[in-house]
This record gives structure tokens, sequence and C-alpha cells, in this order.
């Protein structure tokens, strides 16, 4: 059933609009027995006020825009979780968008958001995104933005982990458990992520005085499908690796089944790192060691920078957010 309108009752009582406005804000200037016919009206036909309406009249929406590559991903779907419940909690409401991991669908997400006449944008980039000119019409339009996980050097504050040094600690860890051949598995390399990750896992490997095998450096599209693929070709060489480190869960989830499938066990053929989430670290068969994110810190630092900017501040801040190693059992 339709909802009545300000405009329905103040036909339904011959007055002016106007006076509906004010009975219903409390404001002066409409006599009490009017005011409760109003109110009653209201009451009796389910009246409630237009946000949006009311955002157009005082140009604030109060409402930001959140565009995340995969939002049934758990990674993504808990960090949108906390940004929306830190957004709630600052009076501000949320709309969720999903990229599919594709440059020209975040494009559009973006173009819808806009339309939206959101206050700000919290993005995490789709992974072919390479041309940032949707990206940078925010920036000329001066709307606040604010990058999460997936990043890129192009002007807007950002929220990351310690991408680096949390590979390094991990590759340290695989190191001092007898590994000499160590593989890794990211994304694409023009991922700012996968250059960090990767940057990490070399400087452990120079440190220790191992030889850096390019062969054991497989660094493609982020999918399952393309994990299992790479490590299925590690496990094929003369010499495979003894472990391997997979910075993404879907690339970690991959290689565990591709080392089971091809009969080796983990961790005495192969160990195995990721980054994933614990719940997902502690399902699957061995429990894999991984690098804990702190997915909820992430959400609300991201939210609490791009408020600081809707309020005014345009610096640009780079906030990294740390996590650490969880070993389990998928690690010597």
């Amino acid at each position: 059933m339709k909802r009545i309108s300000q405009r329905d009752i103040a036909r339904e009582l011959d007055i002016n609009v106007s006076t509906v406005s004010r009975a219903l804000r409390g404001l002066d200037g409409v006599s009490a027995d009017l005011k409760k016919k109003i109110e009653q009206l209201a009451m009796e036909g389910g009246y409630r006020p237009n946000p949006f309406a009311a955002s157009l009249r005082y140009d604030t929406t109060r409402t930001i825009g959140v565009v995340v590559p995969d939002v049934a991903y758990n990674q993504n779907a808990q960090i949108v979780k906390s940004i929306e419940a830190e957004a709630r909690r600052a009076g501000y409401m949320c709309i969720i968008t999903d990229s599919n991991d594709r440059s020209d669908t975040e494009a559009d997400c973006i173009e819808l958001l806009m339309n939206m006449h959101v206050e700000g944008i919290i993005i995490s980039l789709a992974q072919d995104t390479t041309d940032f000119t949707h990206l940078k019409r925010l920036h000329k339009a001066k709307v606040p933005v604010v990058l999460f996980d997936r990043t890129a050097d192009i002007g807007f504050s950002s929220v990351i982990i310690n991408d680096t040094v949390s590979a390094h600690e991990a590759t340290n860890s695989l190191i001092e458990s007898g590994a000499r051949r160590i593989a890794f598995l990211g994304g694409s390399n023009h991922l700012q992520q996968t250059i960090d990750r990767k940057h990490g896992y070399l400087e452990a490997l120079r440190e220790h005085k191992i030889p850096i095998q390019t062969e054991l450096v497989k660094c493609h599209h982020i999918s399952f499908n393309s994990g299992l693929s790479d490590t299925l070709e590690l496990l094929s060489l003369p010499e495979p690796p003894d472990a391997i480190l997979a910075t993404h869960g879907l690339l970690t989830i991959s290689a565990l089944q591709a080392v089971t499938s091809s009969g080796l066990r983990i961790p005495d053929d192969v160990a195995v790192i990721g980054y994933m989430s614990d719940w997902v670290s502690e399902m699957s068969h061995p429990r894999t060691s991984f690098v804990r994110q702190n997915l909820k810190e992430i959400g609300i630092r991201a939210f609490r920078l791009l408020q600081s900017q809707i309020a005014g501040d345009d610096s640009v801040q780079h906030v990294v957010v740390r996590a650490r190693l969880e070993l389990r059992d998928s690690t010597k």
C-alpha cells in the first residue's frame, strides 16, 4: 500500500504543504489543533519522511558508495561489513556495488554511485584496472575517494596491510623450517599488492642467500583455475618447490588442492602459507598457515579516512594496518 505523503495530507486538510512540513518537523506557526490533525493523518497513513528529498534540499545525502571486486568473497564481505557498521554509527548509509572484478563494470559502478549523489566512495580496484580515467574524473570533481586492499599510486588516500613485511615474515618462516625452493603465487604484476608482496618474498630469499629461481614465481590472474594450473606446473618441474607462498585466498585453496591431488603430502613434501581468512584456514585440510589480515580495522580506517575528507580534509594519507603470521598444520 502506498504511504501517505505531505502533499496527500495537505490535500486532505485543504492546507499548504509547507504547513504540513512545519507541523511534522515540530516548528512553530501551526496551531495545536491543526498540528494534531496533521499528525493523526500522518500516523494513520504510515507517513515517513523522504531522506532523498531532504538531501537534495540541504545538498547532503549522508550516503557513501562502496565498490568491491566480489562482494561474495569472504575477505571483501568482512571489510564491507566493517565499513557499513562504522558508517551507520556516524549516521551514514552505504550503497554497496560489485565490479565483478572487471574494470568496465567498476567504471559503471562509479557512474551509478555518482548519479545517486553519494558524498564519497571507498573502493578496492578490479584486478584488470590499468586505466584510471574513471577514478581521475572523481579527483577532478573533488569527490572524496579512499582505496583499500588493491590500490594504486594515483593521488588517493588508501588503507592496506603491511604487504611487504608480511610476505617477508611468511617467507622467512618457510626458510627457517627448512624450505629452499619456495614458490610464489601472486596476482598480475601490475597490481601494487602483488609488487609489494613479491618484494618481501624476494628480500627474504636474498637475506638468506637463496638463489632466486624465476620458474618458481607465478604472477597471473587471480582465480581458482589460474592458481590450480600454476601450481600443477610448478609441481611438474624437474626440481619442484618444497614450499609455496600464495598471496590470495583463491590461490591458496587452489594450491592446496593441486598438491594433494598430485599425491603429495602437506607439509612433508610441500609446505604452504596463504593469505586468507581464519575460518577458511580452520576448515581447510590440513589447517592452513596463513597471514591474518585485520579486516575489521581495514574497514574502520577506510571509512574514517573518507569521513575526514568529506569534512574538508584534502590531505592524502596512506594507512598501513598490521597483519600477522599464524602457523597451523600446513607448515613444518
